[in-house]
């Protein structure tokens, strides 16, 4: 176990240069220094003279390798340095403030859908065949050709502006919070339960379909019992693997989510970086994500050994 744990990090560093690496080419073709001077000091309608001092600054006038290197040597160290905007505001206070206030409303989205697609699949399997499997089927399939922005709208407008029950976008910390997370967590789950309902299905049929379980019926024991107590068991490793692999949104949010429904979170913070040209949160958010995506992969083939003892890390 050790030995392969070992070896997955160390896989790990090249796969966190060549997105770094892929990172830094991309940006610099979408934008100059020069241009995100010109952006981030916009309101100040900023001189020849202004930009240049911005550029060196930042370090933007060094060579490209040289300035590569430092953002590697920096972010192999987490040393995420200061947002290129001209508040310079550090970038490890703004993630501390934000990752609590995603986690928040990422956290209930992933409960929330893990709950409700296992339980429809879990139905679906139990009826197959028949009108409750056909329309659950039906149902998934319908939702699975809404997009999500629909899906936001309609929350909206029907939990927000017609019934009144929740606030329609904003964020408040402390106990009031609560009340502003509902409408996302529900757009949310909604959204991901198709998806993820269809997927557990399958793999539950499967195995329904398998020889253990025919012995099982001919030697008398309840389907329910076979569905809940062996065939849930078996089908736990589809399920682990989408449920662990989604560890890493629980921290870095939604920025479709959080911006519409205008969530101080990681998300959020991301898409303004980006509309800003802000570099700087760019290279640092994506070398977080890419190392909380490599961990969630890892913790998911570790866990295969503890959900099926057949497993084996070599």
């Amino acid at each position: 176990m050790l030995r392969y744990i070992t070896r997955r990090i160390l896989y790990a560093i090249p796969i966190l240069v060549g997105v770094s690496l892929l990172t830094f080419v991309l940006f610099y073709m979408s934008a100059t220094p020069e241009q995100m001077a010109r952006r981030n000091l916009s309101a100040k309608n900023p001189t020849p003279t202004q930009i240049h001092q911005w550029v060196v600054q930042r370090g933007y006038d060094k060579p490209r390798p040289v300035q590569f290197a430092k953002h590697m040597s920096e972010l192999f160290l987490l040393k995420f340095g200061k947002t290129d905007s001209i508040q310079q505001e550090d970038i490890w206070d703004r993630i501390k403030r934000g990752a609590p206030v995603s986690f928040q409303v990422a956290s209930l989205i992933f409960l929330g859908s893990i709950v409700c697609s296992v339980s429809f699949a879990l139905g679906a399997a139990y009826f197959r065949g028949t009108y409750i499997d056909l329309s659950i089927t039906l149902i998934c399939v319908f939702m699975l050709s809404v997009v999500y922005m629909l899906y936001i709208i309609t929350g909206q407008f029907l939990l927000g502006k017609l019934l009144r029950l929740f606030p329609l976008a904003g964020y408040r910390e402390g106990l009031i919070s609560w009340k502003f997370v509902w409408i996302p967590m529900l757009v949310g789950i909604a959204n991901s339960i198709p998806g993820s309902t269809r997927y557990y299905r399958t793999f539950m049929l499967d195995e329904m379909n398998l020889d253990y379980v025919r012995t099982a019926r001919a030697k008398g024991v309840s389907e329910a019992k076979i569905l809940f107590h062996h065939v849930l068991k078996n089908a736990a490793v589809p399920i682990l693997t989408t449920v662990v692999a989604a560890i890493p949104s629980l921290f870095l949010g939604s920025i479709l989510v959080e911006s519409f429904f205008s969530i101080p979170g990681l998300g959020g913070f991301l898409k303004d970086a980006i509309l800003g040209q802000d570099f700087a949160v760019v290279r640092a958010m994506t070398f977080l994500g890419t190392i909380l995506t490599i961990i969630g992969y890892l913790l998911t083939d570790i866990s295969y050994g503890f959900v099926d003892p057949r497993v084996r890390l070599e």
